[in-house]
């Protein structure tokens, strides 16, 4: 589905490549050359560069900006512009659902927790 611009045109320009049951809001832009797969959601006034690849059940958030030759892995939830070409992903795996909370939490711990063992490490090498 392909919504039409409410403010500005919604624009998808030359060679690219939609598959099937992919939904792109109003006001998307999408770059020549761009490929995107299955189970695609834009949200609206989001432009995505040239030569992207956008992986099945791949989430976009709404007015930001990809740059030209991202690759974004499946299920990769975007909530924020992507400045630089590159290949991107992010998300877990199933989990029960008091597992998962958790697991959040940790992940956001993680640097943290990683510089603590590398101070503890040193000291004990000393």
């Amino acid at each position: 589905m392909i919504d039409r611009g409410a403010l500005d045109n919604t624009v998808i320009n030359d060679d690219v490549i939609i598959d099937n049951q992919v939904h792109l809001a109003h006001n998307v832009v999408v770059g020549r050359g761009t490929a995107i797969a299955g189970c695609v959601g834009v949200a609206g006034s989001t432009t995505i560069g040239e030569y992207c690849t956008i992986a099945g059940g791949v989430c976009i958030t709404g007015h930001i900006t990809i740059a030209n030759k991202v690759s974004l892995m499946g299920m990769t939830k975007v909530t924020g512009s992507i400045k630089q070409a590159g290949t991107y992903s992010s998300g877990t795996g199933t989990q029960e659902l008091s597992t998962w909370r958790k697991s959040a939490v940790r992940f956001t711990q993680l640097d943290a927790i990683h510089q603590r063992i590398k101070a503890l490490e040193k000291q004990q090498k000393n």
